[in-house]
Formats: structure tokens, C-alpha cells, sequence
């Protein structure tokens, strides 16, 4: 015994513990268990263990595929619906003129030459086009072309990736720079009027081409071939304004070849267009700073508004001076009362006089009370002076009643005087107070008339400036409309000169507004949200599953702890029967349980929970070949995992059998079995190691529990040392004795991996049953546990799994057909 003791206090850091090889801590030499080493050596986990994870966590796969399909669904149906119409244009082989007046001669140019056809779809997606197309179709003033978001060319997981700011808008960045470049490029060809006007209309242009896309179209019956046909789309939320503009494109286009080929009035036409457009530009902004300065000067007859200003201003001014008069008033007579205190004084002498008055008759009514209160005791003094002697009790008592009396008018009349002094304060405060806040209203008063008078005058100031401005605006308004209508003209004229030129380039059909929207494709992705979210909830209840380091299964204690499964005890709220039924005394009839728990197995023999004791007692009598074990330590890594209840339990179902068994509380730090049981705890455990007893004085100390048929040995008073105790010789010696007299004896030890105290016992005794709490405990603690018994030489006959709820996913398919409701049913009389 002492080298097994020098084995235990071996020192064994937690590093190399952890660094140990797996296979080699479970002693095989001591019966180990070779099979499950063999058996679950190369398994992982399998399919079943992630398809349990899964539904473990059902609702939160549920939770996050419903939310995030909710999210993609309401996202996709916020996005407006995107329509695109289609134009198609032919561009013919260029003829040139040979003579336009005498000869009706053309020969074909460049029908040899496929950068010509490249050239037009290149100048159909120019910026010089599309500025034109602007401002013909005036879209820079048109609201729905401004305001409606339109759809790129981006993958609907993208633009979901763009509204929560993880992806940036690339194409914007790099169509903004070419812009940028081609307004910028030629400074010496282009005015700077031409160039402000693509700066104020890049934005526009901005829109168009993200939007737009010209292709060639292509033959394809047979083979592609190349055709001169050219289709222009245009995508917008507006169907009836994307047709407009890709029917204004096609039309600008043909019309500036149309203008190149003439050869004349091209200039003409773009200098009438460019100022045609300047002077609407002009005439509008002019118009809208008219009303703009009309509206914020509030002026609708300039004259009558400016004679209703004055006499507003009049009125305010003599409201000013009266405002001031009364704050100065009101302020010299604070200041004054507030540097003199005879002054504050002086205003409350008459209050201070009412309530001097007020309280010198209620202290006269006070002092006339006492007064008589005294005089009825002395006379009654004098009636007892002549029946009782001088210092007896009855005169000193009232004696004391009248020097009481006589105290408390001093006292009160103290209190006067302290009040009177209290109220006069209190009273100048109040007096100074009110004559502040006079001059505070004053001075706001005047403060808000004065701001009222000084807001009036700068109205009437900017009324002047504004009506100097109006005039001059609305001359400017008339000239510049005689202008426009004079150049209107002149446009007309050169249009029908430019038209009697022959153009190859045509439109062949015409945009028409679509009826069905081409994106988003809602259900598609909403459908691809949906699977994602599904995966992305299984991969999350898979991480979760992973995270989670406690034991839960019977197969999970095979499989990470290497150790036989003995037995599986269910939780008491998730037992098939919320109500047991007592079979006993009470003849079958339905009673509420006892709330003792650790007896629940005598209660109810024929429920779930004592079949699953039944199959541990069964487990540990086939634990050891040829006989079954005497001594037996039942123990877990750390408390609160419920050895007690199990070794309490374990031993009412070895004691079915007939057999004699012996309970003994090792736990001498936090003993329990005294409290279960309801027996004494003045003897026990402490008791017999702390002192040398013979045999039969052992076996005094031990109590009997008739309704469990139990032999008990409570821990005893608590020592000061019981790891000393526990590892002394006197406990070898004190099992081998109680071996002989009973057929079982089960240990209650404390938790190993917090004490030493189990990890002695268990070299003492035939074997060890380790009590792991279901989806508490930790692998690793429990794994430690069982290094620490294999350290010492310690048999482990396996683990029981306490606290199981049936209901969980994780064991309700196993457990529930085990401990299935129905199994036994009991008889109705």
C-alpha cells in the first residue's frame, strides 16, 4: 500500500498529461478495454453525427434561412422592375458623289473596310451623341430619367454585396475618369463654353451609357455571318423612356451622318443647336431665379410690399422704446434692493410683523397650557406631601413631570426665535427673487421686440436690393426670348437644307415600349438566397456542434472517452410520465412523488428510471469475470454531475437482488448521504479513520435504512484533513472488513479532478464507475479524470451517463425507443 500511495503522489504536469499518446492511457493490463480501443480507433465523425448536429439545431438552420431568404426576398421586390427596348439601324455601304449637279453617279467606298462598320458602333456609344441626345430629348430637366435607378450589368449577389457596402461601384470609378478625359482632351478644339456645357451634362451621359449596349447583329440560321445591322438596347425603369431614348440615339445617329455627308450647314446647324439650347438654358434659369427671388422676398406688388414694411418697422420701433424703458426700470430697482439689505428688509417688515404676531399668540396659548399643567401637578404635590415623606416616588415623579413641562416651553420659546430669524431670510430671498425675475421678463421682452424690429429692417433692405434685381431680370427674360425665337427659325431652315442629302445610314425598327421587365430575376434569386441560407445555416449549426466540447451520447463517451457506456439515466422532467405512480402501499392509486430524487428508484420500480439503474446494476455484475465485484467507488470529475444520487441508486438496485449492500459517504468535504437517508451524522467515516476501532465497533457505527433495505456509514464530522485520512492505512484495512461482511460495498468520493480523495480510494477497491453529466461535462475534464485513475492502477468498469434529457434531438430517436412511455402499463382496478 505504501508504493501504490508513492505512485499517487507521483507529480504528473497537465502539459505532458495532455501530450500523452491517446491509446496508451487506458491500462489494458487491469481489464481494460482493448475492444473500444479497436473499435473506435479510426472513427470520425460519421454522416448520422452531422445529420444529428443538423437537427439538434434545427431552428437556428430554420431561423437563419428564413431570414435571410425574408432579407433577399425584400430586397429583390424593393428593386424597381428594368425594361428594355431595342432599335435597329442599317448601315449601307458610303457611297460619294461624283458630280451632284450634272451626274447621278455614286460609286461605293469602303465596302472593302471593316474598321468603317467598327467606326459607327463605336460612335454610337461617343459622348459628343449622347451630350446631343440630352439635350434634344431634355432629359437633364426630365424627373423620371434623373431619379430612376437603373439596372448594371452585375450579378444579383453582387448588388446585394454593393447595398451593404462590401463592394465598390468600379464601373462608376472608371466611367467617371474616361468621362473626365474625353471632356478634357482637347482643350484647343473645344470653347469653354462647349466645355462647361459636358461637364453640366456628364451626369446625364453617365446614365445613358452604363445603360445602353450596341451590338452588331449577326446571322445565325446556319452559321454567323456578319450583317450591316446594328441593334441599339437601352435599359430603364421608365418603359416608355427607355424607347425614347434609344428611338432618340438611333435618330441623333442618323441624323449627324446625314450632316457629316451634306457636308455643309453642319456648323451652322450645331452653333443655331448649341444656342437655341444656351438661350433655354438661360431663359429658364432666369425664370426660375425670378420666382425664386419673388418667393423669398415674399413680394407680389413691389411697391405696396415695400410701403407695408415701414409701417411695420414704425410700430416696432415704438414697441422697442417702450420695452426698453420698463427693462431699465426694472433693473435699477433690482440693482438697488440687491446692494442694500435695509432696502430687502424693509419690503418684508410687514410680513415679518403678521407672523411675529401670529406666533407670540401661539406661544402665549403654549405657555398658558403649560402654565396650568404645572399648577395641577404642584397642588397635587401638596395632596401627596402630606401622605408621603419627602423624596418618595410618588412627589419625584412629579417632580420630574414638572421640570419636563418647564423644559420643553424653554425649548419651544428657543424655537421661536429661530424661526422668526429663519422666516425674515427666507422672506428678503423671496422679495429679491421676484424682483429679479421682473427684470428678467423685462429684458426678454425687449430682447424679442428688438429682434423682431432688426429681422424687419433687413427685409426692408433686401426688399430694396431684390426689386433692382427683379427689373432687371425680367428685361433680360424679354430680350433673350426675341432672341430664341429668331434663331428657332433659322433652325427650321437649315434642317430642310440638310435633309435633301442622301444618307446610308437608316433606321430599320423603330423602339416600342416593352411590357416585361428583363430584371431583376426575382425568383431566381430569391430561389439561390434560399439554398445558400440553407447551407449557410447547416454549416452554422455544424460549427456550433464542433464548438461544444461536453458529452451527450452514449456514443460520444465510446467514442472520445474510450470507455464502455454502462448505462444512460434519464432526467426526471423529460421521463415519458410527468406524474409517477407509487406502487406500493397506496394500492396502484395516483400520488405526487416524493421530493427527494435520489430515492425515485424505490417510489416507482417500474419506471423508466429505475430500469435504466436496473441496466446499470446489471452492467456492473457482469463487470468483473467469475464474481461479482465487492467493493465499488462511484465518482465524477467535477461536482454537481450527480454521484450521489447515482451511488445511492446503484445500491437500492443491488440491494434488489437480496443482496447485503453497504453505502459508505467518503465525501468528508461536502458529505450528502446523511441528508438523503435523514439519519445521524454524529459517527460515520471520520469517526472510525480517526481512531483505532475494533470490528465490531465498525460495524456499530453503521445505520440501517429499512424502505431502501440499505446498510449506511455517513461521513462522519468533518476533519480538518480528509485527503490524510482517506490514504491512511485504516481505510485498507477498515474495506477489508467490511467486504467480509456485506456482498457489496459502493464508495461516494468527492469529485477527482478537484480532490485526491477519490483518486486513493479507487487503488482500494475492485472498481470505478466514472458519473458524467449529460451536455455539461467537459471531454477534456472527464478524459483528465480518467488519467488520473489510470495513473494509479484503477479499474474503470465504464461510464454512466446521468442527467439525460429524452426529449432533446440529440437522444430522443435512441432513448425514447428504450424508455418508450407505453413499455409498462399499469393495471386499473
Amino acid at each position: 500500500m505504501k508504493e501504490s500511495r508513492e505512485i499517487i503522489q507521483k507529480p504528473v504536469t497537465e502539459k505532458v498529461e495532455l501530450e500523452r499518446p491517446f491509446e496508451t492511457q487506458i491500462p489494458s493490463a487491469n481489464g481494460g478495454y482493448g475492444a473500444y480501443r479497436e473499435i473506435y480507433a479510426q472513427e470520425g465523425m460519421q454522416l448520422m453525427d452531422y445529420w444529428r448536429a443538423i437537427r439538434k439545431r434545427l431552428w437556428l438552420v430554420i431561423g437563419v434561412t428564413i431570414l435571410i431568404t425574408t432579407l433577399t426576398a425584400i430586397y429583390m421586390a424593393r428593386r424597381p422592375s428594368i425594361f428594355q427596348a431595342n432599335a435597329v439601324v442599317q448601315v449601307d455601304l458610303e457611297q460619294a458623289n461624283q458630280d451632284l449637279v450634272t451626274s447621278d453617279r455614286r460609286t461605293s467606298i469602303g465596302n472593302s473596310d471593316p474598321a468603317y462598320f467598327n467606326t459607327q458602333l463605336q460612335l454610337l456609344n461617343s459622348e459628343t451623341l449622347l451630350r446631343r441626345v440630352v439635350k434634344e430629348l431634355n432629359l437633364d430637366t426630365n424627373k423620371d430619367f434623373q431619379a430612376a435607378r437603373t439596372e448594371e450589368s452585375v450579378s444579383a449577389w453582387r448588388s446585394l454585396l454593393k447595398a451593404v457596402g462590401l463592394a465598390s461601384d468600379d464601373k462608376k470609378k472608371n466611367d467617371k475618369s474616361v468621362s473626365d478625359v474625353s471632356v478634357t482632351a482637347s482643350p484647343s478644339v473645344a470653347s469653354s463654353e462647349e466645355i462647361a456645357e459636358a461637364i453640366r451634362l456628364a451626369p446625364y451621359v453617365d446614365i445613358i451609357r452604363k445603360n445602353l449596349a450596341v451590338e452588331p447583329v449577326r446571322e445565325s440560321r446556319t452559321v454567323y455571318k456578319d450583317t450591316r445591322l446594328i441593334e441599339v438596347s437601352f435599359r430603364h425603369t421608365n418603359p416608355d423612356l427607355a424607347a425614347l431614348v434609344v428611338n432618340g440615339i438611333a435618330d441623333v445617329f442618323t441624323k449627324q451622318n446625314a450632316e457629316k455627308r451634306s457636308g455643309k450647314n453642319v456648323k451652322t446647324s450645331d452653333f443655331l443647336s448649341d444656342r437655341v439650347s444656351n438661350l433655354q438654358s438661360q431663359i429658364k434659369a432666369d425664370e426660375i431665379k425670378l420666382a425664386d427671388l419673388k418667393r423669398d422676398s415674399n413680394i407680389l406688388d413691389l411697391d405696396e410690399k415695400q410701403t407695408l414694411v415701414l409701417q411695420t418697422l414704425e410700430g416696432l420701433n415704438k414697441q422697442l422704446l417702450d420695452a426698453e424703458n420698463a427693462r431699465k426700470n426694472a433693473e435699477a430697482q433690482y440693482n438697488a434692493v440687491k446692494s442694500s439689505p435695509d432696502k430687502v428688509k424693509s419690503l418684508v417688515e410687514s410680513d415679518l410683523i403678521r407672523y411675529t404676531s401670529e406666533q407670540e399668540m401661539a406661544m402665549q396659548n403654549l405657555r398658558n397650557k403649560v402654565l396650568e399643567q404645572i399648577t395641577q401637578l404642584k397642588a397635587e404635590r401638596d395632596k401627596l406631601a402630606l401622605e408621603y415623606r419627602e423624596g418618595a416616588d410618588e412627589l419625584v415623579e412629579i417632580d420630574t413631570k414638572i421640570n419636563t413641562l418647564n423644559k420643553g416651553l424653554d425649548a419651544a420659546q428657543e424655537k421661536n426665535k429661530k424661526d422668526l430669524e429663519e422666516f425674515r431670510n427666507r422672506a428678503a430671498q423671496t422679495q429679491l427673487d421676484n424682483l429679479r425675475t421682473k427684470y428678467l421678463q423685462a429684458k426678454g421682452q425687449e430682447d424679442k421686440i428688438r429682434s423682431s424690429y432688426d429681422q424687419k429692417y433687413n427685409e426692408a433692405q433686401a426688399q430694396n436690393q431684390a426689386g433692382i434685381v427683379i427689373r432687371l431680370l425680367e428685361q433680360n427674360i424679354a430680350t433673350n426670348k426675341g432672341f430664341l425665337e429668331n434663331l428657332n427659325k433659322q433652325v427650321i431652315e437649315n434642317d430642310v437644307i440638310a435633309k435633301g442629302t442622301d444618307n446610308n445610314i437608316s433606321i430599320v425598327e423603330i423602339a416600342i415600349p416593352p411590357d416585361t421587365p428583363i430584371a431583376p430575376r426575382r425568383l431566381t434569386t430569391v430561389l439561390a438566397a434560399l439554398i445558400l441560407s440553407t447551407l449557410f445555416g447547416a454549416g452554422l449549426a455544424l460549427v456550433l456542434e464542433y464548438l461544444d466540447d461536453s458529452i451527450k451520447s452514449t456514443e460520444e463517451v465510446e467514442n472520445y472517452l474510450r470507455l464502455p457506456a454502462l448505462a444512460a439515466i434519464p432526467t426526471i422532467d423529460s421521463m415519458p410520465k410527468r406524474r409517477l405512480l407509487l406502487v406500493g402501499n397506496n394500492g396502484g392509486e395516483e400520488t405526487e412523488p416524493k421530493a427527494n430524487t435520489e430515492l425515485l428508484i424505490n417510489n416507482d420500480p417500474r419506471s423508466s428510471l429505475a430500469e435504466a439503474y436496473r441496466q446499470l446494476r446489471t452492467s456492473i455484475l457482469l463487470s468483473t469475470a467469475g464474481h461479482a465485484p465487492k467493493s465499488l467507488l462511484i465518482t465524477s470529475s467535477l461536482p454537481s454531475e450527480g454521484k450521489t444520487t447515482t451511488a445511492v441508486n446503484t445500491a437500492i438496485s443491488l440491494a434488489q437482488t437480496g443482496a447485503k449492500v453497504l453505502v459508505i459517504d467518503a465525501d468528508m468535504r461536502r458529505p450528502r448521504l446523511h441528508t438523503v437517508f435523514g439519519i445521524s451524522n454524529a459517527e460515520g467515516l471520520s469517526s472510525v479513520l480517526s481512531s483505532e476501532m475494533r470490528d465490531t465497533q465498525i460495524l456499530d457505527i453503521i445505520q440501517y435504512d429499512d424502505d431502501a433495505k440499505l446498510h449506511l456509514m455517513p461521513s462522519g464530522p468533518i476533519p480538518p484533513n480528509p485527503a490524510e485520512l482517506i490514504g491512511s492505512e485504516q481505510m485498507v484495512n477498515m474495506l477489508k472488513v467490511l467486504q467480509q461482511h456485506f456482498t457489496h460495498v459502493v464508495v461516494d468520493s468527492p469529485p477527482i479532478a478537484s480532490f485526491t480523495d477519490g483518486v486513493l480510494v479507487a487503488s482500494m477497491v475492485d472498481g470505478v464507475i466514472l458519473v458524467v453529466h449529460s451536455g455539461k461535462s467537459s471531454r477534456q475534464v472527464v478524459r483528465r479524470s480518467r488519467q488520473l485513475l489510470a495513473d494509479v492502477g484503477a479499474k474503470i468498469f465504464g461510464v454512466v451517463l446521468n442527467n439525460v434529457n429524452l426529449n432533446s434531438q440529440d437522444n430522443y430517436y435512441y432513448y425514447q425507443s428504450y424508455y418508450h412511455r407505453d413499455y409498462y402499463r399499469h393495471e386499473e382496478e
